[in-house]
């Protein structure tokens, strides 16, 4: 009889729980940027963090957004993608901003150089978001071509 008297509140914790767990889920990989993003902005040196880091996380969770297409997993898996290519952006943007204002006087590279021993280091957010975009859509397409697969 106790059991079914405590079914009202069970219920709701139930779902407090799942909630909280998906929100830890989608923003527990963002935690720990939030200091490196900050102490960067503050110092204005971005030497202690690798830009190399924001293209293997870029990578993964690009493919991991188009395996999704494929094959269905759970929401809060999805929004962690999208969560976490927002944050390495966002962090590719400031690294960018910072190197280039602390830098002066180098030759300004570009994604459309072409070069493969400059690749990843650019001088513009805008190179790096038109390589993740190049690659969103040479996966994508990949993707759409072996979807049944």
């Amino acid at each position: 009889m106790e059991a079914e008297g405590l079914g009202w509140l069970l219920v709701p914790l139930h779902q407090l729980v799942s909630w909280v767990a998906a929100g830890a889920m989608v923003f527990g990989g963002v935690v720990p940027y939030i200091p490196q993003y900050r102490d960067i902005r503050r110092t204005q040196n971005a030497d202690g963090f690798s830009t190399h880091v924001c293209l293997v996380l870029l990578v993964a969770n690009i493919l991991r957004i188009l395996f999704w297409f494929g094959r269905h997993f759970e929401s809060p898996l999805l929004w962690q993608s999208i969560v976490m290519i927002l944050t390495m952006l966002l962090m590719l943007k400031l690294c960018t901003e910072v190197r280039v204002a602390n830098e002066l006087n180098i030759k300004r590279r570009s994604f459309a150089d072409f070069d493969p021993h400059h690749f990843w280091h650019w001088s513009s957010f805008s190179d790096y978001v038109q390589c993740v975009l190049a690659f969103t859509g040479v996966a994508g397409y990949i993707t759409y071509l072996s979807i049944d697969s």
